[in-house]
């Protein structure tokens, strides 16, 4: 059984699945604007929680949140699973393969055998669409892959129920029913809404730009509470999550500019575009940090410092603060303005 499914490659693996099934059922939204709708810009820095003994950096929402923020924007009909049994688990997918549904999975990557091995670590919440089953292997969409992918039952069992942090206990999700009519604008200004919500509104030091801002407070004390080693680690922790744990840093800036842009035009408000360039700026500034931050690690230059590094961040917090209080303002006209 192969379903007629178009792949479709995309920069980040959740908002990707979600543009490709999306696709699937005739709905043709870029990435970036399912990035925005599903308010997929976040932060925090929660030194109490610990991931490998360090804490812990996110610079994206919970996984599957954007999925299901999205379909709620959008009013999409979803189903999402979780299992306790493996065999159970394989027994559902198929018969979804055999009803011609495509089947969204949040999967382990360090199993994933066609993963090259440099690219395998221990993240469990990476999403892929089965698509197909042939021969006994699954035919496998992976929205950061060039082509489809196969996978034998066992291996996809394995990164189905991987072990560790966030296992993903077999999860999978797909779509039931979508609406005949579709108000894009309102989705745009309901993911606005939320993204100014959790990154200037929510209390509390840990989230949003204030979070960035405690993060800037406890790296320029790096140097001073932690021996040079323990100092890198901590710093290399913040890179990690940043750049190769969901892209979150310049690459989510990027996304959510593009998602500014697009919005400029569907909801005629040029400001939009002034944003969406102020964002791009922003998303540089995080790359930037990151370069800076690896070279302290590597110790290749001296004029980049942990107070450097901190003063950074701070700059960032604000220029993020200020983006989200003026979307803020153009959001409450727009509600202001609806029929």
């Amino acid at each position: 059984m192969k379903i007629d499914y178009e792949h479709k490659m995309a920069a980040h693996c959740e908002n990707g699945a979600i543009m490709s099934l999306l696709n699937h059922y005739g709905i043709k939204l870029s990435e970036a604007m399912i990035f925005g709708i599903g308010s997929g810009i976040y932060f925090s820095h929660l030194p109490f929680i610990k991931l490998n003994g360090l804490p812990l950096t996110s610079f994206r929402p919970w996984p599957g949140s954007i999925f299901k923020r999205t379909s709620r924007a959008l009013g999409i009909d979803i189903e999402v699973n979780k299992f306790r049994d493996p065999v159970k688990a394989m027994e559902a997918l198929d018969r979804n393969i055999e009803k011609g549904i495509p089947t969204g999975m949040v999967v382990g990557v360090f199993y994933l055998d066609y993963f090259p091995a440099p690219y395998r670590f221990h993240f469990n919440a990476h999403n892929i669409i089965a698509t197909g089953k042939e021969s006994g292997y699954y035919i496998i969409s992976d929205p950061i892959m060039e082509s489809f992918e196969r996978l034998s039952y066992d291996n996809l069992k394995k990164v189905r129920f991987a072990q560790g942090l966030q296992a993903p206990r077999g999860k999978m999700y797909f779509i039931r029913s979508i609406p005949r009519d579709i108000d894009i604008k309102v989705a745009i200004i309901k993911g606005i809404k939320r993204t100014v919500r959790e990154m200037v509104v929510l209390p509390g030091p840990y989230i949003g730009v204030q979070g960035i801002k405690y993060l800037s407070k406890k790296v320029r004390k790096y140097p001073k509470r932690f021996s040079p080693g323990v100092a890198m680690k901590r710093l290399g922790q913040i890179v990690r999550m940043q750049e190769e744990i969901g892209t979150g840093g310049a690459g989510f800036r990027f996304l959510f500019a593009a998602f500014l842009q697009e919005s400029a035009a569907l909801l005629e408000n040029p400001k939009l575009n002034e944003l969406s360039s102020q964002m791009t700026g922003i998303g540089d500034m995080w790359r930037d940090f990151a370069v800076q931050a690896g070279r302290i690690i590597k110790e290749r230059n001296e004029m980049e410092t942990y107070d450097t590094i901190a003063d950074l961040l701070i700059e960032i917090s604000e220029k993020e603060k200020k983006v989200y209080q003026e979307l803020a303002d153009i959001v409450r006209n727009a509600s202001t303005h609806q029929p």
